[in-house]
């Protein structure tokens, strides 16, 4: 009966110890498991801590840079707006046209030309073209025009001339205008300076452009054919003289 016990016991004891070694091996795994998923949790939670530092540190940045950017855009506008503008230096140089007399006061340009132009009271004029008077200037009583049958007055001196001959310039100027009228045909306007301007109508083949600076004796075209309001008084240049836009007498200009 004892001898049969025996491997019964053997038995048991080989069961526990395989028991005991499985429970072991249960034990050594689930401890390999859980220290390896603590480590795994706190890599997982360190990643998470820098990547949050991270975040904090990046968001403290941007408004210091918007700032920085800020102060630079500021400082810039500012330097832009400090720094003066350059202004022309103006131009002084001017000019003094030959033929002219008078003095420098009261000198005007005309745009256009950087030359200067001036003529006062004690200046003279040369005759436009030679010929006779044919109606003489008069704004303080009428004259007879032939042509209109009629008694006018008359701002201009009206001087004979053959169709074809040179119109010249009384003396120094700039050509302000040139402009067609049915009185007095193709008219060129002369600014001489001072308020002062000369009209010569009449005219054809005008050489001269708006702009253009003329001296004395400059031909300022030829004489054409008389306008209907002259056709009784034949070919004829039409010379009238204003300061500051007034009519007076060229006459009085006009050397002898």
């Amino acid at each position: 009966m004892n001898k049969r016990q025996k491997p019964s016991k053997k038995m048991k004891g080989a069961t526990v110890a395989a028991v005991f070694c499985f429970v072991a091996a249960i034990a050594i795994v689930g401890t390999y498991t859980f220290n390896d998923y603590r480590r795994t949790q706190q890599k997982e939670q360190l990643a998470r801590t820098e990547e949050k530092d991270d975040t904090e540190d990046k968001g403290k940045d941007e408004p210091a840079e918007e700032a920085n950017n800020l102060v630079i855009s500021s400082r810039e506008k500012l330097e832009e707006k400090e720094e003066p503008e350059e202004t022309p230096a103006p131009d002084t140089a001017e000019e003094t046209p030959e033929g002219g007399a008078g003095t420098d006061t009261g000198a005007q340009s005309t745009a256009g030309s950087s030359r200067s132009v001036h003529f006062n009271e004690d200046s003279k004029l040369l005759w436009p073209v030679n010929g006779t008077v044919l109606m003489s200037y008069s704004m303080d009583k009428t004259v007879y025009f032939q042509t209109l049958d009629q008694y006018k007055y008359n701002p201009a001196v009206v001087i004979s001339g053959a169709e074809g001959d040179q119109v010249i310039c009384g003396t120094t100027g700039i050509v302000k205008s040139i402009d067609v009228s049915a009185q007095t045909g193709t008219t060129v306007n002369v600014d001489i300076g001072n308020g002062y301007e000369l009209f010569y109508g009449q005219l054809k083949e005008v050489p001269v452009k708006v702009g253009d600076y003329v001296e004395a004796k400059s031909v300022l075209g030829y004489v054409s054919q008389p306008t209907k309001y002259y056709s009784v008084e034949g070919c004829n240049v039409y010379f009238e003289m204003r300061k500051d836009g007034e009519p007076v007498n060229p006459v009085e200009y006009l050397e002898e």
